[in-house]
């Protein structure tokens, strides 16, 4: 799959923009806070309806505007398509492909396949559950509808039944209604669940390989999936919990307390593990990521890197770009000397200045 242009009107500082992207690797380069990182969470939001940052659509449009366009054309197998969004302040986006208007957001999802690589993904070892719930989520969520499907129907139901557990101070008799909201949650739950699993499987028997030869033959990496509850003990679960629940008005049983550990050489590095053992663990991921959509879509993906090479050492580097020359790439740096040290084949370069971009080839 290829991009082979984007076009902005009113998105972040970006008042109007258009690029042609070559099939190979492009290069966004300048200072800080000039708009780089603007162009792939545009690019982003046009794959996965949603902003990288976790940014609402309010907050990604011009501030002095109430709406903001992204057009993105793309080549996928022998089809182009075009994929326009449209982002207004008061009300849900439109989107429509190739003229078609969605009816759903959630049908764009699998259409342009990315892999976001920043330098806070390399914390992800290290930081909370929620951010590793989030990764394993949004790459399930464009390789598998159905898993996207029960996600959305799961987190309304938990938004309900918190709710319901919140208003039981007033209205105690809500008590009898929560077992509805419950048999819900336990349907979608262990959908999620058992999806997860699967995904994990899937994930080590690709991560294993890449891990042991980015850490020099040294390291084991296993990925293990943490559930909060088994599929079979998720009803009894949220039955024993339930004073609990009440207590803190808040549901603390299911697949939204979920997590994921990082296994290196029989040692949980979240804990105990180095931060060049938690970082060289989270760039096999990513890399491990790109793999897995090849396998699943049997189609590359686009990869995208804001300013993470320079959160790399050398030897990291050289790994990653050379594990990234079969798919088009589209990168983000404050300079050009660190892929000429590197020798690098750069097939476009565009340079960045406050909410300007030139192609320099």
């Amino acid at each position: 799959m290829i991009i082979k242009s984007l076009e902005l009107e009113n998105f972040r500082n970006y008042d109007s923009l258009s690029l042609n992207f070559d099939y190979g690797t492009n290069i966004l380069y300048g200072d800080n806070a000039q708009g780089k990182t603007n162009v792939l969470e545009a690019i982003y939001v046009s794959s996965t309806t949603k902003s990288h940052k976790g940014s609402k659509d309010k907050d990604i449009i011009h501030f002095d505007k109430e709406e903001a366009h992204i057009k993105t054309f793309l080549l996928k197998g022998n089809m182009e398509y075009r994929v326009d969004m449209h982002l207004r302040k008061n009300k849900s986006k439109g989107i429509a492909i190739n003229g078609q208007k969605l009816k759903k957001a959630a049908e764009l999802l699998g259409l342009i396949n990315v892999v976001f690589f920043s330098p806070e993904d390399l914390s992800i070892i290290k930081s909370g559950p929620a951010n590793r719930r989030s990764f394993v989520d949004m790459e399930l969520c464009q390789l598998d509808k159905y898993y996207l499907y029960n996600l959305n129907q799961y987190n309304k139901i938990i938004n309900q039944r918190n709710k319901l557990l919140k208003d039981f101070y007033f209205n105690p008799e809500l008590k009898d209604t929560i077992t509805i909201w419950d048999n819900q949650l336990v349907t979608y739950g262990n959908q999620i669940i058992q999806a997860r699993y699967k995904f994990v499987d899937k994930l080590n028997e690709i991560i294993k390989e890449i891990h042991f030869n980015l850490s020099g033959g040294r390291e084991n990496l296993l990925v293990v999936y943490e559930p909060d509850t088994s599929c079979e003990d998720f009803e009894k679960n949220l039955s024993r919990n339930m004073d609990k629940d009440i207590k803190s008005k808040f549901t603390g049983v299911g697949p939204h307390r979920d997590d994921f550990s990082f296994i290196v050489n029989g040692v949980d590095i979240r804990k105990f593990g180095s931060q060049g053992q938690q970082r060289t663990a989270a760039l096999s991921l990513k890399l491990a990521e790109i793999e897995l959509v090849k396998q699943i879509t049997k189609d590359t993906p686009v990869l995208l890197l804001d300013d993470v090479l320079s959160e790399l050492d050398s030897n990291r580097q050289n790994y990653l770009l050379k594990s990234i020359g079969d798919i088009q790439t589209i990168i983000t740096c404050t300079g050009l000397d660190e892929f000429v040290n590197n020798r690098f084949e750069i097939n476009k370069v565009f340079r960045v200045v406050n909410g300007a971009i030139e192609s320099e080839n």
